[in-house]
C-alpha cells in the first residue's frame, strides 16, 4: 500500500456476510448430490442424457467463470463491479431451481402422460434448468471470491481469512442441504407441493428447493445491500477510449491468452499443484457413496433384492459420512489461519494436508480389504452389513478428509488472490484462470477413471489409489516448489483497507 494513502476501515463482518453467500450456493449443491439422481430416474432420463447432464458442471466452469471474472474486473456499474454479477447469478439460481423442482408439474401440464415412464417435456425442462443452475452457480462463486479479495485490499492475512470463511460457509451449506434432503416428511411444511404429477419424493425435493430459493435470495440480498462497493471508472477498468471515442480494450479471449502469457512462475506452480490436487480428489468425490455400497457393504446395484438393499444401506452410510465430513470441514476452515502459522505458512499447510489426503485415499484400500476378509470368514453369501468396527473406520476416513477439503476450498484461492495482488492483475480473471485447473482435471478423471478401474479388475479402488499417488505428488510440490508469498505487514487488526 502506498505511503500516505487514506485507509477506510472495513470491519470483518463485511467479509463474513459476503462469505455467507457460499452457504446458499452449497445448500443447492448438496441437494443435487443427495436428491437429484433418484429424481432423474423418475423422469425416465435415458443414460445418454444423464452423461450429457453431468457434463454441465465442468463445461460451465471452463467457460463461464473466466468470462464472468474478466467482465466483473471491468464492470463500471454505479453499484460496483462484483455486486451486479452476484445479484444476477442469485436470480438465475432461483429460476433454475424452480424449473428443476417443478419440472414434473410443468411437463404434465404441457402434455406428459402419467402412465408413460419417460416424460420428455419434464426431462427437457429439467435439463434446461440443470444447465442454467450450473452456469448461475459459476456466475456467483467467481465474483464472490473476487469481492472478498477486493475487500481484503491486498492484505494477505485478510485474503486467507476471507477464503477460510468462504470454506466454512460452504460446509454450513453442505450440512443444511444434506439434513434437508434426509427428512422424508419435509413436504408437509408446504402441502401444495404434492400434486397429481408429483409424488411424495418429488414433493420433498420441491420443498427443499423452495427453501433453497428463499435461503439464497435472503442471504444475497442482505449481503449486497449491507456491504457497499466503490464503483470503478473506465480508465481504472483498463477500457480507455481512442481519439474517436471507441473502446480500445482487448476482447475477452485476447485477455485470457495474454493472462496465460504473462503468468509468473508462482502462479504456474499454483495451477499445477491445484490441478494435481483436484485430480486426486475427484475419484473419491464421484464414487464415495458407491464405494461404501459396493466395497465396504458388499452390495450390488443390479444384484438380487437383498444385494440391492445392502447397497442402499451402504449409500445411506456414505451420506452420513458426507455429513460428518462437512462438520469437520466447518471446524477445520476456522482453524486454518492459526495452524498455518504454527507450521510455517500456507504452502506447508497445503503440503501437509495433501499428505493426509493421500493417506486417507490409501486407507480406503485397507478398509475394503478388511471388509472383504470379514465377508470371506462368514461365507460369500452373507448379506448383512459389516460390523461396527469396519463402518466406524470408513466413516473416520470421511471425517479426516474434511481437513484437507477445508484447505482445498480456501488456500488455492487465497494464494491466487495474493499472487494476483502482487502482480497487479485482475482478481476476477485470475480466479477464473485458477478455475480452469479445477474443471479440466474433472473432465480428465471423468474420462479415465472408468477405464482405469476396468483395467485393474473393476471397483473403485484403482481410481482411489491413483488419487493417493497424485495427492502425494501435489504435497511435495506444494512444500518444495510453491514459493511463499512476499512478506507483508498486517493491517490494523480492527479493520481493513477499503475496496477500490
Amino acid at each position: 500500500m502506498e505511503t500516505g494513502q487514506t485507509v477506510t476501515p472495513i470491519p470483518l463482518w463485511n467479509i463474513v456476510v459476503i462469505s455467507a453467500i457460499a452457504a446458499g450456493i452449497q445448500f443447492g449443491w448438496a441437494l443435487q448430490l443427495s436428491l437429484l439422481t433418484p429424481y432423474v430416474q423418475t423422469l425416465g432420463v435415458p443414460h445418454v442424457w444423464a452423461a450429457f447432464i453431468w457434463l454441465c458442471g465442468p463445461i460451465s466452469g471452463l467457460v463461464v467463470q473466466p468470462i464472468v471474472g474478466y467482465s466483473s474486473d471491468r464492470c463500471t456499474s454505479r453499484i460496483g463491479r462484483r455486486r451486479p454479477f452476484i445479484a444476477v447469478g442469485a436470480c438465475f439460481v432461483a429460476i433454475a431451481v424452480f424449473m428443476i423442482g417443478f419440472a414434473k408439474d410443468i411437463g404434465h401440464r404441457s402434455g406428459d402422460s402419467l402412465q408413460n415412464p419417460t416424460k420428455p417435456r419434464a426431462v427437457a425442462i429439467f435439463v434446461t434448468g440443470f444447465w442454467i443452475l450450473d452456469v448461475a452457480n459459476n456466475m456467483l462463486q467467481g465474483p464472490c471470491r473476487a469481492f472478498l479479495a477486493d475487500l481484503s485490499s491486498n492484505d494477505h492475512k485478510r485474503m486467507r481469512i476471507a477464503n477460510a470463511w468462504f470454506s466454512f460457509f460452504m460446509a454450513v451449506g453442505n450440512v443444511l442441504g444434506y439434513a434437508a434432503g434426509s427428512f422424508s416428511d419435509l413436504h408437509k411444511l408446504l402441502p401444495f407441493t404434492q400434486t397429481t404429477a408429483c409424488d411424495v419424493y418429488c414433493a420433498n425435493l420441491k420443498t427443499c428447493f423452495i427453501i433453497d430459493i428463499v435461503f439464497l435470495l435472503s442471504i444475497t440480498i442482505t449481503a449486497i445491500t449491507t456491504v457497499k462497493e466503490t464503483p470503478i471508472t473506465r480508465k481504472e477498468a483498463g477500457d480507455e477510449e481512442d481519439n474517436e471515442g471507441r473502446s480500445s480494450g482487448r476482447p475477452f479471449f485476447a485477455e485470457l491468452v495474454m493472462a496465460f502469457k504473462t503468468l509468473k512462475k508462482p502462479m504456474w506452480i499454483l495451477l499445477l499443484v491445484t490441478c494435481l490436487n483436484w485430480m486426486a480428489w475427484f475419484p473419491f468425490l464421484l464414487y464415495d457413496t458407491d464405494w461404501m455400497g459396493v466395497e465396504v457393504y458388499g452390495g450390488k446395484v443390479k444384484g438380487s433384492a437383498s444385494q440391492q438393499k445392502l447397497y442402499d444401506q451402504g449409500v445411506r452410510a456414505g451420506a452420513l459420512g458426507l455429513m460428518i465430513n462437512s462438520i469437520v470441514l466447518a471446524f477445520a476452515s476456522l482453524g486454518l489461519e492459526p495452524v498455518s502459522r504454527l507450521i510455517g505458512g500456507v504452502k506447508n499447510m497445503w503440503g501437509v494436508v495433501n499428505l493426509i489426503l493421500a493417506a486417507c485415499l490409501a486407507g480406503t484400500v485397507w478398509v475394503t480389504k478388511v471388509a472383504e476378509a470379514w465377508r470371506g470368514e462368514h461365507g460369500p453369501q452373507i448379506l448383512t452389513p459389516p460390523p461396527t468396527s469396519i463402518k466406524t473406520s470408513a466413516l473416520a476416513l470421511f471425517g479426516l478428509l474434511g481437513i484437507p477439503l477445508a484447505v482445498t476450498f480456501s488456500i488455492p484461492f487465497a494464494l491466487a488472490s495474493i499472487y494476483c495482488s502482487e502482480e497487479g492483475g485482475g482478481q476476477g480473471l485470475s480466479l477464473g484462470v485458477l478455475n480452469l485447473s479445477i474443471v479440466i482435471p474433472q473432465m480428465i478423471i471423468s474420462v479415465i477413471s472408468g477405464p482405469v478401474d476396468a483395467a485393474f479388475g473393476g471397483g473403485n479402488l484403482p481410481a482411489f489409489v491413483l488419487g493417493s499417488i497424485l495427492a502425494a505428488i501435489s504435497a511435495l510440490l506444494a512444500i518444495f516448489a510453491l514459493p511463499n508469498p512476499k512478506t507483508q505487514l498486517s493491517l490494523d487488526s480492527t479493520g481493513m483497507a477499503g475496496a477500490h
